[in-house]
């Protein structure tokens, strides 16, 4: 019984919010991923990108529940998410014109690339803050939780319950839903294999007839794609705050180092690897510990934790600076850093 209380007090401190939080960073190292691997820089205003996104999504939320339009038991954000994702295509594609397509035509070097989308996120992330403010902001509505800890506890009769919140379950599906959905467009459309070619080889490609203009235009709006959504599914796990949204920049590119930039299967394996590493090192593990172990023989006096949790990028960081030094390609030997 002891044991049945740790497992489910791990899980519910520890799985199952790293299982969500490791699809949140998954889908927003896959905009990272395919920014890398096709237009060959790294876009440093991808955070901000999500949180531009994610803040149109709530705008239209909060006009649709001042209309009293909702989903019953699944968020309104929901329904503002299409909004949400055009808007910020859209923003995507003019900056793109605006800024990126110069440096391209020119042949300009990586860098010059990584220090315009520097200006370019903070552009974006003045603009965030103009429309809707630097507080958090919570959007979140519908169901609460689809499995309750008073509830998991009546039916098992165990003293820890597990809680797993509707955001959390919603997370989960949508990633599936969407990588399994990018995967097919990728390997099954003919634009997806226009995509993979150009990433491989861009002169053959430009030799094949390839449209490096339409190429370069799904690219930011699968991109814009992403990183909405995944913007979306943290602020509806979570709040909005556009700081915060800064902030997962660090988590998001380290989930793609990790796993090989321009490698989507890396990034996904690389989001969730970020994500257990964070939540593993800052949970406090006194009470799991006690479980286990009887009190007559050992009770520690601290909480058993690594890290406190206002720490917990410093294990991005930590990861993506061992990575860099000893596999630069990632897990999945994706183009060296």
């Amino acid at each position: 019984m002891e044991i049945l209380n740790a497992f489910v007090l791990l899980a519910n401190f520890v799985l199952v919010p790293a299982i969500a939080y490791g699809s949140q960073l998954a889908l927003g190292a896959l905009g990272v991923t395919l920014i890398y691997g096709i237009l060959r820089f790294s876009n440093f205003a991808h955070g901000d990108t999500m949180a531009f996104g994610t803040m149109v999504v709530i705008l239209f939320t909060w006009w649709f529940q001042s209309m009293g339009l909702h989903l019953g038991p699944l968020p309104t954000a929901l329904l503002a998410l299409p909004f949400g994702i055009a808007a910020c295509a859209v923003f995507v594609l003019g900056t793109d014109r605006l800024v990126y397509r110069f440096y391209r035509q020119q042949k300009t070097a990586p860098v010059i690339y990584v220090i315009a989308s520097v200006g370019v996120m903070f552009i974006l992330n003045g603009i965030v803050r103009f429309a809707i403010g630097t507080e958090d902001q919570q959007f979140a509505d519908g169901a609460r939780f689809i499995v309750k800890a008073g509830e998991f506890k009546r039916m098992t009769g165990l003293d820890e319950g597990l809680a797993i919140k509707a955001s959390q379950a919603l997370t989960v599906v949508t990633a599936v839903l969407v990588v399994a959905a990018l995967f097919w467009f990728l390997n099954r459309t003919r634009t997806g294999k226009s995509m993979r070619a150009y990433s491989d080889n861009e002169d053959l490609a430009l030799l094949s007839g390839i449209n490096p203009d339409r190429v370069v235009a799904v690219t930011w709006i699968l991109a814009a794609t992403m990183a909405t959504i995944a913007g979306t599914l943290y602020g509806l796990d979570k709040s909005f705050k556009p700081f915060t949204y800064f902030q997962l920049l660090l988590p998001i590119f380290a989930s793609a180092i990790v796993g090989g930039l321009g490698s989507p299967l890396g990034a996904i394996a690389g989001g969730f690897v970020i994500a257990f590493s964070e939540v593993m090192v800052t949970y406090a593990y006194k009470k799991f510990l006690a479980y286990l172990v009887p009190a007559d023989w050992w009770a520690p006096d601290s909480l058993m934790q690594l890290l406190a949790t206002d720490y917990k990028f410093a294990v991005s960081f930590i990861i993506l600076v061992l990575v860099l030094l000893f596999r630069p390609t990632g897990l999945f030997a994706g183009k060296s850093v």
